[in-house]
């Protein structure tokens, strides 16, 4: 689906974005010429869901900058890169006539969307790390302004434990799902060492199939053999997993765990904390049991929640040494809702030339999600942890569970209406335990309209969950991102240490068999 296609275009006098330097006002022209084209184009089915008061999801993304911030370079940069992009120069409007909301451009003062607070100068690093993650909870406390596109940046000049400045973007989810906005702001920057080059992700690696054993009638039947085998294995997993995502809508419920959110917690703020660690620890386990980085990053907090867990079911055991011990029920079903993109998203270049030329570009939110199960124990080799990760996503793999969540949702939300959709996906999410996410960052050092970025750090807040995992990679780093709801998880570092601890361990036993 273009983002263009079957839109309904009037003409209008030129909408200018204002800025303010000195007292002056100055004009800036959105687009060349005598005319404005205004979109007036229908939010999608995903965009309606998360307009609704219990999806109400909101994105931040979080950089950290090894210099000081220059808000009025960054104000300049914006109008030449961001703000050519529809979904930031545009609001949410009912059509009066069919009754649609629909996007339509919009005037944009940014003074309304760059926010740089008043910090005091002389804060100790300790107290800079704690403001910095109070002033992400406060910003989950509040909802971005719907009479103005729905973005915010906010710029923080402050000295942490590991930053000389940070820049926090939220946007609502609307506008886009995590990977395409993710996209986005890479395509807003450049890389350290070539400063003239958009940054590079890493592409799947697609299996060369060999010609030689396909050569002779024998090797062709084995092809076809093949074939049918593993379209009868994926028709199969469909089926099963449809029947589970029903059941889950109707009755199916993840066990009562101590981070299991009750109902309501999508209103709640949330703590944002991260913790960045080394990539290649990530990569020697990846290729010591030749799987992927998705696969090891779900081991690693199929075992860090393992550890977190026991922890918090040995709380107010008397006895000495009760975390040590195992003290977590058996049979725990614990899911968390995967989200899988259904798309080829636009890539970084696609995204700056439309940005920088005007070009189209394919946008959106075209997301379905799978329910994925998390074997919840202690492990006597914490390598098991990955390996059962991989068994099943691996699994997921094979099957279209993604297609058929996001076909339905479409299909419910045509037939009955956003309420239903809605109450549906409130259901299957609130049976289910977190949320969790995997993004791939630059392979290179990258500059944010000439700051150079020392980390990456996305999440998000107005979901059921209670709890979000975010992993990103940024050129050898790794960040693990939690976003929690206090009342669930009132200790998130604890958590945090758990993974991380958890990656240690995986890592020696990966070396032990090298």
């Amino acid at each position: 689906m273009e983002p263009f296609s079957g839109l309904r275009w009037r003409k209008k006098g030129l909408k200018p974005i204002q800025t303010k330097r000195n007292g002056d006002i100055i004009i800036k022209e959105v687009m060349r010429g005598m005319e404005e084209l205004v979109e007036e184009e229908p939010l999608s089915p995903s965009a309606l869901l998360f307009n609704e008061p219990n999806f109400n999801v909101h994105v931040l993304a979080i950089m950290g900058g090894s210099c000081k911030i220059y808000p009025q370079v960054v104000k300049d940069k914006l109008l030449h890169t961001l703000l050519k992009h529809p979904r930031f120069s545009s609001v949410q409007v009912m059509d009066e006539t069919s009754g649609e909301m629909k996007w339509v451009q919009t005037r944009v003062d940014l003074d309304q969307h760059v926010i740089v607070p008043n910090i005091d100068p002389n804060m100790e690093e300790q107290e800079s790390d704690k403001f910095v993650e109070d002033y992400v909870y406060n910003l989950t406390k509040s909802s971005l302004n719907k009479s103005k596109p729905l973005w915010e940046l906010h710029l923080l000049n402050i000295k942490t434990s590991n930053t000389q400045g940070i820049g926090i973007f939220r946007i609502h989810h609307s506008l886009g799902d995590g990977t395409s906005l993710m996209s986005l702001l890479l395509a807003c920057t450049h890389q350290v060492s070539k400063p003239d080059e958009l940054p590079t992700i890493p592409l799947k690696k697609r299996k060369k199939i060999s010609t030689a054993k396909c050569s002779s009638a024998r090797g062709l039947m084995r092809k076809y053999l093949a074939g049918i085998w593993l379209f009868l294995e994926m028709l199969w997993n469909t089926i099963v997993d449809i029947v589970m995502f029903g059941a889950t809508a109707l009755f199916l419920k993840d066990t009562e765990t101590p981070i299991k959110a009750p109902s309501g917690s999508e209103f709640n703020p949330r703590r944002i904390v991260y913790r960045t660690v080394s990539l290649d620890d990530l990569k020697l386990v990846k290729n010591t049991l030749d799987m992927t980085i998705n696969d090891v990053a779900l081991g690693i907090t199929q075992a860090g929640l393992s550890r977190y867990l026991n922890r918090r079911y040995a709380e107010g055991k008397k006895d000495v040494g009760a975390t040590e011990k195992n003290n977590l029920p058996k049979n725990i079903r614990l899911r968390s809702t995967l989200l899988i993109n259904l798309r080829p998203t636009a890539g970084i270049q696609a995204l700056a030339d439309m940005m920088e030329k005007n070009t189209e570009a394919k946008w959106g939110n075209w997301i379905g999600f799978v329910l994925l199960p998390f074997t919840i124990g202690l492990r006597d080799n914490p390598l098991d942890y990955v390996r059962q990760a991989k068994a099943s996503i691996d699994r997921k793999k094979r099957s279209l569970e993604a297609i058929y969540t996001f076909s339905i949702s479409e299909l419910i939300l045509k037939l009955f209406g956003i309420k239903t959709a809605s109450a549906l996906s409130q259901k299957i999410i609130t049976n289910t335990t977190m949320c969790f996410s995997n993004l791939v960052g630059p392979l290179e050092e990258i500059e944010f309209y000439g700051h150079p970025v020392d980390y990456i750090a996305p999440s998000s807040y107005g979901q059921p969950h209670g709890l979000v995992i975010n992993f990103q990679s940024y050129v050898n780093k790794m960040s693990m991102v939690l976003s929690v709801d206090e009342s669930v998880i009132p200790n998130p570092h604890q958590l945090l240490d758990d993974l991380e601890d958890s990656l240690k361990l995986i890592k020696e036993a990966a070396l032990q068999i090298t």
